[in-house]
């Protein structure tokens, strides 16, 4: 999540400093040069880049972002990498300022167009919206809200795995709200959908912005009712009772779905 020391802001900046945390994204990628984020003279030899912004300050240092599209050409000393990937070679600050950065950027490429009556769009300079050139409509970050539940029986957890996953991984259950949804109704009905069992007692843990691409995390714990494990055909692949004993590949140390088992985990050692 980000630092409690940063304030978000947004405006449109004429120049990078190397003063400032740089984070420059190329398409779906963050930019890095020798293990670390790109600074403001390695990015210039890109080019201008499509969007150029402040977008808050952590402590007194500005956090700018500069994005490319995916058909820039890069220079050989700028390395392109996936934001999950860099989580492990920047650490959680960076990767949480990453995060903020990658969903604006997402924003700004997924709306060009406006929805109302498909004329060009514009963003605007001291704000996270875009504005239609035509009609005027304008839009905002989209932000979807997904309920996590880690449900308890005992010492044993229930873990599934999506076909998405990479191999071997299990995680808690999880799913979008729908709208006009509650995220106790979410979670009650994504269990029952997905796993096929009921809970009961639902409580929370905690949230988490994740930019894959415009999530927010909200996580529960729950206990176990009754219900035999039914997967949900072509949402999970497969789903199982694991105790603590006995725990399958769990998600990175990076997400709040690893920070969910490991305080479920300390609850019933």
């Amino acid at each position: 999540m980000l630092p409690m020391a940063f304030t978000p802001a947004h405006n449109t900046t004429t120049y990078l400093s190397e003063d400032n945390i740089i984070i420059g994204i190329h398409g779906n990628t963050l930019l890095l040069c020798q293990d670390t984020l790109a600074s403001a003279t390695a990015l210039q030899s890109i080019g201008s880049p499509q969007y150029q912004l402040n977008i808050g300050q952590l402590d007194t240092q500005m956090v700018q972002m500069a994005f490319w599209d995916e058909t820039t050409p890069l220079p050989s000393h700028i390395t392109p990498l996936d934001l999950r990937a860099s989580f492990d070679v920047i650490g959680e600050t960076l990767w949480a300022l990453a995060g903020r950065a990658f969903q604006i950027a997402t924003f700004y490429r997924t709306h060009r167009f406006c929805g109302v009556c498909g004329a060009p769009t514009v963003p605007l300079e001291h704000e996270a919206a875009c504005e239609c050139t035509a009609c005027g409509h304008r839009v905002w970050p989209r932000v979807s809200p997904a309920v996590m539940v880690l449900i308890q029986r005992g010492r044993e957890i229930l873990l599934a795995r999506s076909p998405h996953f990479r191999e071997g991984m299990y995680s808690a259950v999880a799913g979008f709200v729908e709208p006009g949804e509650s995220l106790e109704q979410c979670a009650h009905r994504e269990v029952l959908e997905e796993v096929g069992v009921t809970i009961s007692n639902l409580r929370w843990f905690s949230s988490q912005s994740w930019a894959f691409p415009h999530s927010l995390m909200l996580t529960f714990f729950a206990d176990y009712v009754s219900g035999e494990i039914v997967c949900q055909p072509d949402e999970i692949e497969d789903a199982r009772w694991f105790s603590p004993d006995d725990l399958p590949t769990l998600p990175g140390k990076n997400s709040i779905a690893y920070r969910l088992l490991m305080a479920g985990l300390k609850e019933n050692p």
